[in-house]
């Protein structure tokens, strides 16, 4: 009798266990679900709107116009406050208009994308380093939206909270929270047109008297190195690069596991400059600087301080 009974209670128990797994399996899908059409809604959706980035104590405003038409994929970011910046995607090219009105930034090929187009292609790559679970209905810029949260699995990086517009999936707004739950950085459209295609003259990328300067030079440096970057991060980019004030182009070395981004500056010491070492912090992005064989190697993103420094003390010289 008591065998018996023994056998109920584990068969419940087992049954028990499986419900919560399905649960939990069926919660996730749905997460991923809206991942995905967030990520299609970012690059297909013709919207345009007014958004606000804010990253620690500084706040930044900025227009988007995105266009999809036959010719492909068109967006502007204009930065309406402080200097003037202004970016311009056509498809896989983006211009930088800098300050000065007098040059551009030409990077072909870019990864880089612009809030709200931020999530990658394929979103499920990201359950393996987050967990995705639903939150409530929530409204932004008047518009009803799902709450999606992504929460680290490791320490390597922050969680994410997201607002999909209910419509479209489009994301309104998007929170990066550190583990104490403090706020680190935040985009929210304060207004927000979606469907109807902004007029393609607005996408005018005047180069007139200006000088083009390519942002990624195609070509080896100097010195080859072996990075290992934290658990779900790839080498998505490598270029060398002339910056402003460098007497030697600088190999940079971009890291992401979808969401979060990592960077990485190689350069050979300048004697005549004072190199910082160790831990710091410009804003909200954490710096980790160290030497290595004659040359300074700089960790750098919006990532917690054990990516930064696991990253750059793994760098050796091939």
């Amino acid at each position: 009798m008591q065998t018996g009974c023994a056998w109920r209670h584990g068969w419940m128990a087992a049954g028990f266990t499986g419900l919560v797994m399905l649960s939990g399996m069926v919660r996730a899908d749905a997460a991923l679900d809206w991942l995905n059409r967030a990520s299609a809604a970012a690059k297909q959706q013709n919207y345009s709107g007014v958004y606000v980035y804010h990253h620690g104590e500084h706040v930044e405003v900025m227009r988007v116009l995105h266009r999809t038409d036959t010719t492909g994929e068109l967006e502007k970011v204009e930065v309406l406050d402080g200097f003037p910046r202004k970016f311009l995607r056509i498809n896989e090219d983006v211009y930088c208009h800098l300050p000065d009105g007098k040059n551009v930034r030409l990077e072909r090929n870019a990864l880089r994308r612009f809030f709200p187009a931020f999530l990658p292609a394929q979103p499920a790559s990201l359950l393996e380093h987050y967990e995705a679970t639903l939150g409530g209905t929530e409204r932004v810029a008047g518009r009803p939206s799902q709450v999606v949260m992504l929460e680290p699995r490791d320490g390597y990086r922050y969680g994410y909270s997201l607002w999909l517009d209910k419509q479209t999936g489009l994301p309104l707004k998007s929170r990066v929270v550190n583990s104490s739950g403090g706020v680190v950085s935040m985009f929210v459209f304060s207004e927000i047109q979606i469907g109807k295609a902004p007029d393609a003259r607005l996408f005018g990328n005047d180069l007139s008297g200006k000088r083009i300067q390519q942002a990624s030079l195609d070509k080896p440096a100097g010195v080859a190195w072996n990075v290992t970057p934290p658990p779900g991060f790839e080498q998505v980019q490598r270029a060398v690069r002339s910056l402003p004030g460098k007497q030697a182009p600088v190999t940079h070395l971009v890291f992401s596991d979808g969401l979060s981004v990592l960077s990485m500056f190689i350069e050979p010491v300048d004697p005549e400059m004072q190199n910082m070492r160790g831990l710091s912090a410009e804003g909200v992005i954490g710096i980790y600087a160290r030497e290595v064989d004659g040359h300074t190697v700089t960790t750098l993103g919006e990532v917690p301080n054990m990516a930064l420094i696991e990253t750059g003390n793994s760098v050796k010289r091939k």
